[in-house]
């Protein structure tokens, strides 16, 4: 009993590994519909009609059928029987000219959209290109600006400097000669005193002659009388 249960048991064993190792995909072959049936043979009933490049799993295989399962049908799983001369490892050619057809669109949609980049790139370059000179000519014009005001500057301290120098000699000329008046007015006051005493000295010695010589005068016609 214990034998027979092994040898079921490595019996089950080796019959998954076979339905594993036919767990392969497939694809329907080019450009018609085949039946999927419920067993290995034409006179079993047809449960689907999966397209040219439809995907299905290889489960099982037996003569000249395979046993498949169908893949992204959205409805559950369905299995059946197909004749194994219509499944190939690869996708159809007619599917994968529509899709390295979908695929060339994809790119040239894509080298439409970087050459347009592109264009825009380049308009922005040549935007930014007549800024840069616009920009360059106003530095320039900036700096003719500032070299001119530099010179004008060293110019004008120049001339500060000897502003400076020619008003302080004028408040030194200014100062001498506020002293020099003051002098000679001083002077014109002390000259004015001088003449006016040395006037009323003359005036005064001419009073004293006169009455001196009155006097001498009137002492002669007295002798006389």
């Amino acid at each position: 009993m214990k034998k027979l249960r092994f040898i079921l048991f490595i019996t089950l064993g080796l019959c998954l590994m076979g339905q594993l190792s036919w767990a392969n995909r497939a694809y329907v072959t080019d450009s018609f519909k085949i039946t999927l049936r419920t067993g290995p043979s034409s006179e079993n009933k047809v449960i689907a009609m999966p397209t040219s490049g439809e995907a299905v799993e290889i489960v099982d295989s037996r003569d000249n059928w395979a046993h498949v399962r169908l893949l992204d049908r959205g409805q559950g799983t369905v299995e059946g029987w197909v004749l194994s001369r219509y499944l190939i490892d690869r996708l159809p050619w007619e599917l994968q000219a529509t899709n390295l057809k979908a695929e060339n669109d994809r790119i040239k949609e894509k080298l439409t959209s970087l050459q347009s980049e592109q264009g825009d790139a380049t308009q922005r370059e040549q935007s930014l290109t007549g800024e840069l000179k616009k920009t360059s000519a106003a530095l320039k014009n900036l700096q003719s600006k500032y070299e001119s005001l530099k010179q004008g500057a060293s110019e004008y301290l120049n001339l500060k400097e000897e502003y400076n120098t020619t008003r302080k000699k004028l408040e030194t000329i200014q100062k001498t000669a506020k002293t020099l008046t003051t002098e000679n007015e001083r002077l014109k006051a002390s000259q004015r005193n001088r003449w006016f005493a040395t006037g009323a000295s003359v005036l005064l010695i001419g009073l004293f002659i006169g009455l001196v010589l009155g006097k001498r005068e009137k002492k002669r016609k007295s002798l006389y009388y």
